[in-house]
Parts: C-alpha cells; sequence; structure tokens
C-alpha cells in the first residue's frame, strides 16, 4: 500500500503543475480597441424582470422592452414600430412566446420561451410580437 501512494504522491506535483499551465494558458484577457467600449452582455442591458427585443442579431441595434408594468399577461403586443427582434431575452419568470406576426397568428412561426435566463443572439425567424403568459 506505502508502494501506491508514494507513487501517486509523486505525481501529484506534475498534476497539479499541468492544470496551472492548462489554467493560465487558456485565460485569454480580451481588450477594445482605444476609445471602444466593449459589448456588454444582454443580462446587463435587460434587466431582470423584463423581456428584451434587439433588432441586431447577438443583441445589437435598438431594444425594446416589455415588463409587467407595461404588458398584460396573455395579451398580444407587438413590438414598437420600426423594431423587428433578430435577437431576444426573456428574464421574465414567466413564459414568452415570440411571433412572427405582428397580431399573434399562428399562420407563421412562433415558439415560447422559458424565463428567466432564456437568451437567444440568433433568432430563429423575426421577432414582432410576444405574448407573456401566467
Amino acid at each position: 500500500m506505502s508502494g501506491r501512494f508514494s507513487a501517486v504522491s509523486k505525481r501529484i506535483p506534475h498534476a497539479l503543475l499541468l492544470a496551472s499551465l492548462g489554467a493560465l494558458c487558456g485565460a485569454g484577457v480580451a481588450q477594445a480597441e482605444p476609445g471602444e467600449q466593449p459589448p456588454l452582455p444582454p443580462g446587463f442591458t435587460c434587466e431582470q424582470g423584463e423581456f428584451c427585443g434587439w433588432s441586431g442579431e447577438f443583441y445589437s441595434g435598438q431594444i425594446a422592452r416589455f415588463d409587467l408594468r407595461n404588458t398584460n399577461p396573455e395579451e398580444c403586443v407587438p413590438l414598437p414600430e420600426g423594431i423587428d427582434a433578430r435577437s431576444f431575452a426573456n428574464r421574465i419568470e414567466r413564459q414568452v412566446t415570440v411571433y412572427q406576426d405582428r397580431h399573434c397568428a399562428t399562420e407563421g412561426d412562433f415558439s415560447t420561451f422559458p424565463g428567466p435566463g432564456t437568451f437567444v443572439p440568433q433568432a430563429p425567424y423575426v421577432v414582432r410580437a410576444i405574448q407573456i403568459w401566467n
């Protein structure tokens, strides 16, 4: 038994050294160009308790925000004129259905996403309306 323990104890420093090197080599530092702000992750621009839709993919462009103060549950709510969401985040504690049709018609594509914490950087179709469920 002491032979096995001795062999294992000799390998521990090597394993720790390899793990440390792997952690150091794997950690990169992202830097922005001088004067350029790095993009914020969507969680920092879409508050807890909100559904947010962005006009561009990867949470870029104009943003439309919805929460239970300005949106009645189970009501079809079109996105503001001029904003068709190509990425979105559901940070509401409820399920939200996104619709391709501005009037929530089911002839177009629609999908329901759980909350909170569902982030979709590239919507499967352009989102033009939402419905928050009870």
